[in-house]
């Protein structure tokens, strides 16, 4: 496993992204569980990002791409809207402990 960052580094309905051996990454915290998808959207394999950071839509209940605009559900990464509405969003496996956030990858 290797470490991502501190929990705390990570708010409650916030995103961040991460560059971890070469793979870009993006972590999701959702009352109070983390999420960690690879950071290339089904449709083209482009990055998720509308800016550094910012994953989610502006209610911060989906994760939306910049590009397409296409909308995934946090919990499980399903395109719910968008051109790649029915394809998935590659997770990440990873854990939480008093140390931080870590991803097997």
């Amino acid at each position: 496993m290797k470490f991502l960052c501190a929990g705390a580094e990570l708010a409650d309905s916030s995103s961040r992204g991460f560059d971890v051996d070469g793979q870009k990454l993006f972590a999701v915290r959702r009352s109070g569980q983390v999420y960690v998808y690879l950071n290339r959207c089904p449709h083209r394999g482009v990055g998720l990002e509308w800016t550094p950071d910012q994953f989610l839509d502006p209610s911060n209940s989906l994760i939306q791409c910049a590009t397409h605009g296409a909308l995934f559900l946090i919990e499980d990464g399903e395109c719910v809207a968008g051109p790649c509405a029915g394809q998935s969003l590659s997770r990440v496996d990873s854990r939480e402990d008093e140390q931080g956030i870590w991803v097997g990858l």
